[in-house]
């Protein structure tokens, strides 16, 4: 059985740190390019950052520059370390695992930003 499952969510200051964790299990972790979507309350869900198995990384405009994203091959985890939150970061955050046709998604992991 696949499972992606996100922690690390919660309610943050404007200006403050998250890091969100991806633990996967039921997948070779190691073959699967990884990435975080999030989706805030009427909009669609967005691309964050995306990681290539090779380790290349893509982030999403709106986060270049706060947002990083890693994996960790040997944990089958992959991480987003949120930096310099603002309340439009306020969304729900989703896993995604994608081996060509194949694709996963975690349930999510809630992010608030407020003061």
């Amino acid at each position: 059985q696949v499972q992606l499952v996100e922690s690390g969510g919660g309610l943050v200051q404007p200006g403050g740190s998250l890091k969100l964790s991806c633990a996967t299990s039921g997948i070779d972790f190691s073959i699967h390019a990884m990435g975080w979507y999030r989706q805030a309350p009427g909009k669609q869900r967005e691309l964050v950052a995306f990681i290539t198995t090779g380790g290349s990384t893509t982030n999403g405009q709106s986060v270049k520059g706060r947002f990083t994203i890693s994996r960790d091959n040997a944990k089958n985890t992959v991480y987003l370390q949120m930096n310099s939150l603002n309340t439009e970061d306020t969304a729900v955050y989703y896993c995604h695992a994608k081996y060509m046709y194949r694709e996963y998604w975690g349930q999510g992991t809630q992010v608030t930003v407020s003061s």
